[in-house]
């Protein structure tokens, strides 16, 4: 039932957005002056504004392989790609990388402009015209953490000669919409939309990153975005950390602000093929042959304790059939899931190759699926996370106890010990063990100056190009070529 509202909201609206062609964007007509007055006809009204969000859950997911919890390894002949998955990971990316591409496109093609659009026709419905302002500041928040100096652009699809403006300026536009959108969004219960709550979620992503993104720290802002909802008594830490990411994952109190999912209404969740091996189809008796790719390193896998609970969010060891039977590589040799990846660049030759690193089994993976997409709910944002978002801030302000009080309630659940001391390194490593996967990695590594730290505990093996403006990605060339207007970010040819 909490999914019925954004189902009707999707409603005309279910297939996503394309990242490079606006005219495949169908979402039908907004209906006539005066709808919008009920709860349903207002999520009607705004469907096409959140149809595209789910793209997060690929395009924001692939960023982190550029990190060191994850690793997309060339098998052979699969997953080489143009070695832009290799580049990734190696810092090695190019301009016209066209994932990246792909991430721009999602952001101003399928969200910005979408709800730029969006915003004239449903007139003076202030309630609606809020809401969309804070969707488009989600985009905005995004674009802001990837990109860094993009274009604010508040028209329709009209505008088409624009600049870039200053990160601190993008900063201060997504700050002032949150802000201004804030007392007319809903209070309560909103399942997958933004409310009130969600809207102090991202101010206080926002001002997390606030040294980042304009140089200036906010980490008392931080302290009291996240307090409002802590204290707010809506959402509380599941006792069982992995049904927040179940099959049936919409009745965990703790994500603030979850992006249905649904196999058959909303499609997109397929991290299960994006990560087992070609025979798991039998162990789970999926729809289709998965794609043998992501996986985690030893090195991150082995930062878990083994009993954290947490830690069985891995996929390792002999791979089985439902029915027992010992699943085979390609090479007839008995598959086991290792966290050793060796290289990043794997040949046919390579005994290990099929099975090399550790699966993402995180999301509850759907047994006997007649599709290929989950039910699961993406979690975009969760109580866990805010509880060390203010033991962050409270560390860096000096206030160490209060900041162990907020990390031991994540790890008391994990079933590890609680720690007796803190150091920012430490509590980098509990965010990467609590939200392995979610989307955030790399704005944490950037934040804390290790995204490009060679040879250290938080960086991959296999980078190669540790230069400094790789902390913000390229405005890809294609965009360039289609607006002279923009300007290429610092270090990039």
């Amino acid at each position: 039932m909490r999914k019925s509202l954004i189902y009707l909201a999707l409603a005309g609206a279910i297939t996503m957005a394309s990242c490079t062609n606006l005219e495949e964007s169908v979402y039908g007509i907004i209906p006539k002056e005066g709808f919008g007055g009920t709860p349903e006809q207002l999520a009607a009204l705004l469907g096409p504004a959140y149809s595209g969000i789910r793209g997060y859950a690929e395009h924001i997911h692939n960023t982190e392989v550029t990190t060191d919890v994850m690793l997309v390894p060339t098998r052979g002949r699969d997953w080489y790609d143009g070695g832009e998955w290799l580049n990734y990971n190696r810092h090695t990316w190019a301009t016209t990388h066209s994932r990246i591409n792909n991430i721009w496109g999602w952001l101003y093609e399928t969200g910005i402009n979408t709800i730029n659009n969006l915003i004239p026709q449903v007139g003076n419905n202030t309630n609606a015209v809020a809401e969309l302002r804070a969707v488009r500041a989600f985009y905005y928040l995004i674009a802001l953490d990837t990109f860094g100096n993009v274009p604010i652009i508040t028209e329709g699809s009209g505008a088409t000669q624009v600049t870039n403006s200053p990160r601190a300026e993008v900063y201060a536009f997504v700050e002032k919409e949150l802000r201004e959108a804030l007392p007319n969004l809903i209070e309560g219960e909103s399942y997958g939309r933004i409310n009130q709550m969600t809207a102090h979620a991202l101010l206080a992503k926002l001002y997390l990153n606030a040294q980042v993104y304009k140089g200036a720290p906010e980490w008392q802002k931080v302290i009291d975005e996240t307090t409002l909802i802590i204290n707010s008594g809506e959402y509380s830490l599941s006792s069982n950390f992995f049904e927040n990411f179940a099959v049936r994952n919409e009745n965990s109190n703790e994500n603030v602000w979850a992006i249905p999912f649904d196999r058959f209404q909303a499609g997109g969740m397929n991290i299960p093929y994006r990560t087992l091996h070609y025979g798991n189809k039998l162990t789970y008796g999926l729809a289709d042959t998965p794609w043998n790719g992501f996986c985690s390193l030893a090195e991150f896998y082995n930062s878990f304790e083994n009993n954290d609970v947490r830690k069985r969010m891995f996929i390792v060891g002999p791979q089985y059939a439902a029915d027992g039977t010992q699943l085979l590589t390609d090479a007839g040799l008995p598959l086991v899931f290792t966290p050793e990846v060796r290289t990043d660049e794997f040949t046919s030759s390579d005994p290990e190759y099929q099975g090399a690193g550790a699966r993402l089994g995180k999301y509850e993976i759907q047994r006997n699926n007649t599709v290929t997409d989950q039910d699961n709910d993406w979690a975009m944002i969760r109580l866990s996370d805010l509880y060390l978002m203010r033991a962050e801030a409270n560390l860096r302000l000096g206030k160490t106890a209060e900041a162990m009080t907020d990390v031991n309630l994540v790890r008391t659940r994990a079933g590890v010990t609680p720690l007796t001391a803190l150091t920012l390194d430490e509590l980098l490593a509990e965010r990467g063990r609590e939200l392995a996967w979610e989307g955030w990695r790399r704005s944490d590594l950037i934040r804390f100056g290790k995204f490009n730290d060679v040879g250290g505990r938080f960086t991959s093996k296999f980078m190669r190009n540790p230069a400094p403006h790789t902390v913000l990605f390229p405005i890809p060339q294609q965009r360039l070529d289609a607006n002279p207007g923009l300007k290429q970010n610092p270090g990039y040819n």
